[in-house]
């Protein structure tokens, strides 16, 4: 299973409203997409005082992590609904992709 890591270093008094949005508006759009959201949230640690957060995903292949994102991300669900929210409050980003057992991927996720 490929698990995708997404942190996102956010702008000053913006943390919270972007976890909301996150949570509420984008995730259910994700998932309505077939994009499997393993969690996501606030960092429990401010480094180096900045506001952060994350995403966890995870998906069959890196093809399938390539083609949902083009077109969830090219997508007016996503390009008329939470992309200024959530995009409007991030200062930087950062990915990283792993390939691990399912189990792995399934044991981060909250209920």
């Amino acid at each position: 299973m490929i698990l995708e890591i997404r942190t996102y270093r956010l702008k000053p008094g913006t943390r919270d409203e972007f976890v909301r949005v996150m949570r509420e508006e984008s995730v259910p759009l994700l998932e309505k997409a077939g994009i499997r959201v393993v969690d996501c949230g606030a960092s429990l640690v401010a480094e180096e005082g900045h506001e952060e957060a994350y995403l966890i995903r995870a998906f069959a292949s890196l093809r399938e992590r390539r083609d949902q994102e083009e077109e969830f991300y090219g997508s007016d669900v996503w390009r008329l609904g939470p992309r200024e929210a959530i995009v409007s409050r991030i200062d930087s980003s950062h990915t990283i992709v792993l390939d691990v057992p399912e189990e792995a991927a399934w044991a981060l996720r909250r209920e």
